[in-house]
């Protein structure tokens, strides 16, 4: 039977691993921008935890003898033994200095779209209340540039975060102002009203005045495609509505916030990618960015350490001395190992990403991305599904063929009809997207048509799923995707 001090120490033990295991998660859970916040703070915070100058730039980065940069040699050995088994790419991981950004995403000179629109409210003569509420309905706007917020929803949102009590008719106000800023279309909080507002800013010539009609009056019947009701409703034949709805309608930009910069985060934060992959030939090199500083234990906290780890306090003040001391000192190597940790499970857990994608990595074929879920690289790793889906939930990686969601690796299987290979959902939804391209447009399939097409490519697929499908890739129904004169739109 263990003794009563056994087991204490064991309680302990158990107890420091679940809060080691706590702040790795929370860790893990941000990506490199949010880490390097979350590092400087903790230096700020904690006058134990200092930057250490000299080993900044060393792109190796240790704690307690762990190294989570390996060089490729070492990598290889470890990973697959004899050097007669190591395969013709390589795997390689380093860290940048914090200055380099030759892996900045080109997008990262646009501006987001919340900044955009500050600008020109700055240069409006608003009130501070209405000031606030502009801000409020701004970053209140999705990626479309759309407002899926109401104004009573907005008026409370100011009211409870802001500290401002205002009136849904005050909102209403400053949303009539926000709609007549660029990009056209801005803050509308449907299609149609997005169409309309654009519309609004033409200048009226007879066939804008038709356009207005046919989103306004009859935006049904256009969005369903039922062009006989609207020649019937306009007065009009079929070469003339086609030419309203060619040259009025469909240059309207039904996504006016698109063309911006969105980034992770609020207010158009600029994606930093957290990892690089470099290709040359068959050969690859995996790169973890670190854009944060290399950590130590002040000399001065150490010293202090040591002192009242020999000597024992006297006074009440030298206690108290004490425990601050061993508080502050804990809180930095905890916080160092935690930080080293991270850093270990986020590389590994890509690495293994890496190596269950590497057709993809090598060509950015996405029909070579084979199926993948986190199960898979829970038993690739040893971490669990809640570590993995940590560890790729707003993460991006800088490839040769663009930059990544780590969340883009990962996708559901289907079975071939002709054999038991496994196929990804991507390599579907590419077939889908072919299908639909050579389709005959004024006689589009229909899913089951569909569903039958690519059943006969070897694709064992149900009817639901080609639905779902369609959905991911915005693709829209038979009904919808109709179209007047094809031939003639094309020329």
């Amino acid at each position: 039977m263990p003794s009563k001090q056994g087991l204490t120490t064991e309680i302990e033990q158990r107890q420091r691993l679940n809060m080691l295991q706590r702040e790795v998660g929370r860790l893990l859970e941000k990506n490199v921008n949010e880490l390097e916040d979350d590092v400087w703070r903790e230096v700020d915070e904690n006058p134990a935890l200092e930057v250490d100058h000299e080993r900044d730039n060393d792109i190796e980065k240790t704690e307690d003898g762990e190294v989570y940069r390996e060089t490729s040699e070492q990598m290889q050995q470890n990973d697959y033994g004899d050097d007669d088994d190591l395969p013709s790419y390589r795997y390689q991981a380093n860290n940048r200095s914090r200055d380099d950004e030759y892996y900045t995403p080109p997008i990262a000179n646009e501006p987001s779209l919340y900044d955009y629109l500050n600008e020109q409210i700055n240069e409006r003569e608003l009130t501070a209340t209405q000031q606030i509420i502009a801000q409020s309905i701004i970053g209140n706007l999705d990626s479309n540039g759309w407002l899926q917020r109401t104004p009573k929803a907005i008026a409370d949102d100011v009211t409870f975060n802001d500290g401002v009590e205002v009136e849904t008719e005050q909102v209403e106000q400053v949303l009539d102002m926000v709609r007549q800023l660029d990009p056209p279309g801005i803050a509308a909080s449907s299609l149609k009203q997005c169409l309309q507002l654009q519309l609004e800013r033409k200048a009226l010539t007879p066939h804008v005045q038709m356009a207005r009609r046919i989103v306004g009056q009859y935006f049904d019947a256009f969005s369903k495609h039922h062009y006989d009701v609207l020649c019937s409703a306009l007065g009009i034949d079929e070469k003339e509505l086609e030419q309203v709805v060619h040259d009025e309608i469909l240059t309207l930009d039904p996504r006016p916030g698109a063309g911006f910069s969105s980034g992770a985060g609020e207010h158009g934060q600029q994606i930093t990618p957290d990892f690089e992959i470099e290709v040359d030939g068959d050969q690859y090199r995996l790169t973890l960015v670190n854009n944060i500083p290399e950590l130590q234990i002040s000399q001065t906290y150490s010293a202090l350490y040591d002192r009242y780890g020999k000597e024992r306090p006297v006074t009440r003040a030298d206690k108290e001395l004490m425990a601050n001391v061993r508080q502050k000192y804990d809180r930095a190597a905890t916080y160092i190992k935690v930080l080293s940790m991270r850093q270990n499970t986020l590389y590994n857990i890509m690495q293994a990403i890496v190596r269950r994608q590497i057709d993809y990595v090598l060509t950015g074929d996405e029909t070579a991305l084979r199926p993948l879920v986190m199960r898979d690289i829970e038993a690739d790793t040893g971490y669990d599904v809640s570590a993995v889906s940590r560890a790729t939930t707003n993460k991006y990686v800088l490839t040769p063929w663009g930059v990544k969601s780590l969340k883009f690796f990962f996708s559901e299987g289907l079975k071939r009809t002709d054999s038991d290979e496994e196929v990804s959902s991507r390599e579907v939804q590419a077939a889908l997207q072919a299908l639909v391209a050579g389709e005959d447009k004024r006689r589009p399939y229909s899913d089951d048509r569909l569903c039958q097409l690519l059943t006969a490519q070897g694709y064992s697929i149900a009817r639901r799923t080609v639905a779902k499908y369609r959905d991911v890739l915005h693709i829209a129904k038979a009904s919808q995707r109709r179209q007047i004169n094809p031939q003639n739109k094309e020329q």
